[in-house]
């Protein structure tokens, strides 16, 4: 049986553009946006991000931010990042590869530091040490923010649920952890997808949550699909 790294690695690696439109169904209320610049206003900020996948993140930061510089590890996602963010016009960005526990920028050099939807991955990518990775990637951002800076984490609280609650035990230690010894703060929202069709909900749904929780969550007429996102966050001292 495939393990989750090599599923969600074999995604990453060659389904970036299979990816980038099931997360663009996501959110289409705007939820997230607005409810990160509520936690740390970004008009003008140097900003970095990891894990950035296709630029789903980087794509709505850059419209407010004075500069964004993002990473990811895998060469297929900032391939349609770039072109993703070349259609956008702007021209305040920059993608890089970039590991989220050694990332190749100065210390002290940003606002911002974010990240979505990659962190959680340390669950299921490293079950022996992931407390040593999950400090690991929280150190590096503590480094590379300013004194006064903000750290702001994204991650599922429950796809198909209208209310938050962590996917499995092991994340909700993460996320309990991020919490007690890190001291982030927390909220969550509602960010859920919104499918063109029928159709598109089932084979995006399946492509990337399984046959288990696709059947748990559609039915012939769906083409709205909840999901509960948690937002975590903490100012670096000045």
């Amino acid at each position: 049986m495939t393990n989750r790294r090599d599923f969600f690695q074999h995604i990453y690696r060659c389904q970036a553009e299979r990816f980038d439109r099931l997360v663009a169904r996501e959110d289409m209320r705007g939820n997230l946006f607005a409810a990160v610049n509520e936690i740390r206003p970004l008009h003008g900020l140097r900003a970095v991000e990891f894990g950035a996948g296709t630029g789903r993140l980087t794509k709505q930061l850059s419209v407010i931010v004075d500069s964004i510089i993002a990473f990811d590890l895998e060469p297929s996602m900032i391939r349609r990042a770039g072109r993703i963010m070349r259609e956008s016009g702007m021209a305040n960005w920059r993608l890089a590869l970039g590991d989220n526990r050694r990332m190749p920028v100065a210390s002290n050099c940003a606002d911002l530091v974010i990240e979505g939807w990659s962190f959680a991955h340390v669950i299921g990518w490293h079950p022996r040490d992931w407390l040593a990775q999950t400090d690991a990637m929280l150190a590096e951002m503590e480094r590379i923010l300013k004194p006064g800076g903000s750290a702001i984490l994204i991650e599922t609280m429950g796809t198909g649920r209208r209310q938050p609650k962590a996917p499995s035990p092991k994340l909700a230690q993460l996320y309990d952890y991020w919490r007690h010894a890190w001291g982030y703060s927390y909220r969550w929202i509602r960010t859920d997808f919104q499918f063109a069709s029928p159709q598109e909900a089932e084979e995006l749904m399946r492509f990337f949550f399984g046959e288990e929780l696709a059947e748990a969550c559609l039915d012939g007429d769906t083409v709205l699909v909840p999901e509960c996102t948690g937002i975590w966050w903490k100012d670096k001292a000045s």
